[in-house]
């Protein structure tokens, strides 16, 4: 499995994602932005959006932002 985390340091909604993920057993790459929206380019080019959570799975093609709809997700999928 291969997934990338778009996080920054101290979010909660982040937190609450790479949580889950840890309590799925699922292997991450972590990937930390930028505080301030405007320099969240990396984000931006993956996703659309400045925002974060970012999750990229990319076994299945799926990037999505949110992280209820992320952790929402992950359950349906690898839990």
């Amino acid at each position: 499995m291969a997934f990338t985390l778009y996080q920054l340091d101290g979010c909660p909604y982040c937190e609450k994602v790479a949580d889950r993920m840890d309590e799925l057993g699922l292997d991450y790459e972590t990937v930390w932005v930028e505080a301030l929206h405007s320099e969240r380019n990396e984000v931006k080019e993956v996703s659309g959006q400045r925002g974060v959570p970012v999750l990229v799975d990319d076994d299945r093609g799926v990037t999505m932002a949110e992280s209820e709809k992320i952790v929402e997700y992950l359950d349906a999928s690898y839990a």
